[in-house]
Order: C-alpha cells, then sequence, then structure tokens
C-alpha cells in the first residue's frame, strides 16, 4: 500500500514514517506540510491511502479532502488528528474522509486503520453517530431512499457498517462485481460522492444496521 503523510509538523510525518516503514505491506511515498500540497502530491504521487490531518495553516484537510473528491481522485483518506470534538471530525467525514484515528493511537492500530480503508472500509465509530444525527452542519445529499431496490438497501445497510465490497459479497452470497454494480446504483439514486457519504445517509436516515429481510437481487 502506498502511503502519502499530509500534516504540518515535521515531527508527527517524521514519526509516523519511522513506524510505517518497518511494515512489510505499506510504502511512504511522500510527505506534505500542508493541504494544498497534499492535494498537489496526491496527484502526482498516486498514492493509495493518504494520511491528512484537520487543522493545518494555509489549506486545511477538510478542504482538500473536499477538492480531491471534487477533481474525482481515488485515494482513501484516513483522518490523523489531534483533536477529539466531534464537530471537527464529523465535517470531515462528509467531506469524504474514509475514517479517522487519533494522534496517540497505538502503532499497531494505525497500520490496521490504514489496511482497513485500503480495503474500503468506512471507519465510522459508534460514537459518531449521535453527532452526525444531530450536528447542523452542511450535510451530504439527501437523495431519495424510497428508490433503492430491496437488495440496494441491504447493501447500503452493510456499507452503514464498515463492510468492504469482498465482505459484503460474502455475506449475502454475491460476486464482488455484482456488489460494486450495486453500490454504484446506490450513489447514482442517492447522490452521493462516495461510501463514506453512503455511510452517512444511511446514520441519518436510519438504514443503518436495518435487519433487511429480503434477499432477492
Amino acid at each position: 500500500m502506498r502511503v502519502l503523510l499530509v500534516d504540518d509538523h515535521q515531527v508527527v510525518r517524521r514519526g509516523l514514517r519511522t513506524f510505517l516503514e518497518v511494515q512489510d505491506d505499506i510504502e511512504v511515498v511522500g510527505e506534505a506540510a500542508d493541504g494544498a500540497e497534499g492535494v498537489a502530491r496526491t496527484e502526482e504521487l498516486a498514492p493509495d491511502v493518504v494520511l491528512m490531518d484537520v487543522k493545518m495553516p494555509g489549506t486545511d484537510g477538510i478542504e482538500a479532502l473536499r477538492t480531491l473528491r471534487e477533481r474525482g481522485n481515488p485515494a482513501r483518506v484516513l483522518i490523523v488528528t489531534s483533536f477529539t470534538e466531534h464537530r471537527t471530525v464529523v465535517p470531515a467525514l462528509r467531506a469524504g474522509a474514509a475514517g479517522y484515528v487519533y494522534k496517540d493511537v497505538d502503532p499497531d492500530a494505525l497500520a490496521g486503520a490504514i489496511r482497513s480503508v485500503h480495503a474500503g472500509h468506512v471507519l465510522l465509530q459508534p460514537e459518531l453517530a449521535g453527532a452526525l444525527l444531530a450536528d447542523d452542519g452542511p450535510r451530504p445529499p439527501q437523495g431519495r431512499g424510497g428508490t433503492l431496490t430491496e437488495r440496494e438497501q441491504e447493501v447500503l445497510s452493510h456499507i452503514a457498517d464498515g463492510r468492504s465490497n469482498r465482505e459484503i459479497a460474502r455475506a449475502l452470497h454475491l460476486s464482488e462485481k455484482t456488489v460494486k454494480t450495486h453500490v454504484s446504483n446506490i450513489l447514482m439514486k442517492l447522490d452521493l460522492a462516495d461510501r463514506t457519504q453512503a455511510a452517512l445517509w444511511a446514520v441519518r436516515n436510519g438504514a443503518a444496521g436495518r435487519p433487511w429481510s429480503h434477499t432477492r437481487e
């Protein structure tokens, strides 16, 4: 997995690099000191995963996320922040982050988080559900949930649980290609940019963890 580090503190970047470079399956391909440089380096180096701080001088992490999503960049962004307030983390998730961890995270847990988002997971921790429902900030488009088929509703529930396409395929006894098609249809019908927004939509609209009883295509 190719990883880019975006943080305005050199000591943080150095610490992350030192740990990640001993991982057999992770390669640090570059660093950036602010959001604007992070966007440029992401497009230049094409990393699989970007570790992004939120609060940085100039272009912050949230604006960088929005720019990457607007440009259709496929890199998965994992927020690494020292801020624990929901009002800081929630906007980052809405901007397209695949999840977040705190800077005091255990090193092995950080490596696990990188592997998880690379595999397609959405790291939406349960403690954020209430904040997502109560927050009055900008929201992803709501779309028309009633237009989803029963199977698409079932796939959406699994997305909200943080499962990758491969895990959803196994759970529903489908091919990964079929699941990918369902995910694309869900995003199109709900007018959402990515599966992170789909997970947020599901939480906000009560679709997360719903025990769907139908299994038809």
